[in-house]
């Protein structure tokens, strides 16, 4: 059983005296009688610890109101299906972050890193807060199509989710299109064997075809 911690060494010695030498014993005596051997707020306390009551509230973990993924190209490249297939990467991977942690993004921001160190970025907002892969692909697509990249040489992206919120307000619409609703029920089955296998089982070229 658990031993007595927490407890000043004067007060377990106090306890041991009568035999209360762990926390399963001194849960088992009554408050009051804790009280008249330790004091008043000492053996208050001590047997409240005892019982798993604590004072203080509880104060919920604070996630992060962004969340970034990133990609660095081994060679600069102008490649635009390998930027795109990079792009698609980022989109499956900041998805699934987002959903790990019951988020919603209501917008997108696209970073775009080229060699001699400029740099361009845009952000846009999502119709409707989602953590959804069908609707981070669409806009993350639009953000890279408004670049307007011809002959800048990559060596870098970067997708952030903005203005995050719980999941649960993000409004949940019923949708009349069945190959969206179908590949959402895919994605769901995908985090689920993600969480229990880990999250390199099932990379990106399993939910999306490679983009050109």
């Amino acid at each position: 059983m658990e031993a007595l911690h927490g407890i000043g060494p004067r007060q377990a010695a106090a306890l041991r005296d009568y035999g209360i030498h762990c926390v399963g014993l001194l849960a088992a005596v009554p408050s009051a009688t804790v009280q008249r051997l330790l004091g008043g707020k000492a053996g208050r306390l001590a047997a409240d610890r005892a019982r798993g009551i604590a004072p203080r509230p509880v104060v919920p973990r604070a996630l992060p109101a962004t969340a970034t993924v990133h990609h660095r190209f081994d060679e600069h490249t102008l490649d635009g299906a390998a930027v795109r297939a990079a792009l698609l990467d980022l989109v499956v991977r900041l998805g699934t972050r987002l959903r790990g942690r019951s988020q919603a993004a209501r917008a997108l921001t696209l970073t775009l890193k080229f060699a001699g160190g400029s740099s361009w970025e845009k952000t846009r907002r999502l119709a409707a807060p989602s953590a959804h892969e069908d609707d981070l692909r669409q806009l993350a697509y639009q953000l890279m199509d408004g670049a307007g990249l011809q002959r800048g040489r990559l060596t870098g992206l970067a997708l952030k989710g903005e203005d995050l919120i719980d999941a649960d307000q993000a409004p949940r619409q019923l949708s009349l299109d069945e190959s969206r609703e179908a590949r959402l029920a895919v994605e769901t089955a995908i985090d689920r064997v993600r969480d229990k296998f880990g999250p390199r089982v099932i990379g990106p070229a399993a939910v999306f075809r490679r983009a050109s």
